[in-house]
C-alpha cells in the first residue's frame, strides 16, 4: 500500500480520491494545490490541503507518492507542467487502472488515469501522464504517447499511433494504421480516416481540418 497525495481540489481530484480509495491498494492522505488556491479551511473531503510549493516539507518524497489526475486544459500542457514540477521534487507517481478495465498489456507509464470499461488489447503501449476516461477501445499494436487525453467511448483501431499532447473527443473513431500527430484535437464524434498534422484540429465524418490550431480550441471541461 502506498500513501498518495493528489494534486487538485476539483471534480477530477474528487473522482481520483474515490477510485483510489475504493478500487486500489493505495490510500489518499492529502491534497495539494498552488498556494493561491488553498481553501480557507485548508481541507478537501476531510483531508488536509497543503500548498504545492512546500509539499515536500510536509510529505516527504521518500515516504509518499504523487498523483495528478488533471483534465486536458491547454492541450494537456497544464497537466504536464504539474507532472514535471512534482518530478523535480523527486516524487514517484502511481497510475490508477480500474479493476473493471480489460487490460492485456503491462506497457503503461506513470501518472496514468485509466477508468472502467476501457479495453487495452495485447501489444499496446500507454506513455506517461495519459488519461483514458471510461469505455474506450485501444486496438492491438497501437500506442498512445505521453500527456494525451482520451475521452469516453473512443475507438482506436489496430496499429494506430497517437502522439503526445493529443485530445480525442467522445465517440470519435480512428481507422486502423493511422498516425495522429502531436497535439492533434479530434472533435466529438469525428471519424478519422487519414493521418493528421501536428497541432491540427479535426471535425466531422469523415474528419476534416477545422483550419485552426488545436491550441486555439477551448476544451469544454478545462475549468473542472
Amino acid at each position: 500500500m502506498a500513501e498518495i497525495i493528489i494534486f487538485g481540489i476539483n471534480d477530477t481530484a474528487q473522482l481520483a480520491h474515490y477510485y483510489i480509495n475504493n478500487d486500489s491498494n493505495n490510500n489518499v492522505v492529502a491534497f495539494t494545490v498552488d498556494v493561491d488556491y488553498i481553501p480557507e479551511n485548508k481541507q478537501f473531503l476531510g483531508l488536509p490541503v497543503v500548498d504545492f510549493e512546500t509539499i515536500e516539507e510536509h510529505y516527504s518524497p521518500d515516504e509518499y507518492q504523487f498523483f495528478a489526475p488533471m483534465t486536458a486544459a491547454g492541450m494537456n500542457k497544464a497537466r504536464e507542467s504539474i507532472y514535471l514540477r512534482a518530478k523535480e521534487k523527486a516524487y514517484r507517481f502511481i497510475s490508477y487502472i480500474s479493476s473493471k478495465a480489460t487490460v492485456l498489456t503491462d506497457d503503461i507509464g506513470e501518472n496514468c488515469f485509466i477508468l472502467e470499461d476501457n479495453t487495452l488489447q495485447p501489444f499496446t503501449h500507454i506513455g506517461d501522464n495519459v488519461v483514458l476516461w471510461s469505455g474506450n477501445h485501444l486496438g492491438h499494436h497501437s500506442s498512445i504517447d505521453s500527456h494525451s487525453f482520451v475521452s469516453s467511448h473512443v475507438v482506436i483501431s489496430g496499429h494506430c499511433t497517437v502522439g503526445k499532447y493529443c485530445y480525442l473527443g467522445v465517440n470519435c473513431t480512428l481507422r486502423d494504421g493511422l498516425t495522429i500527430a502531436e497535439g492533434s484535437f479530434i472533435a466529438i464524434g469525428a471519424t478519422v480516416t487519414r493521418d493528421t498534422e501536428a497541432w491540427g484540429a479535426y471535425l466531422g465524418s469523415p474528419a476534416r481540418s477545422m483550419k485552426k490550431k488545436s491550441t486555439d480550441i477551448k476544451i469544454y471541461h478545462e475549468m473542472d
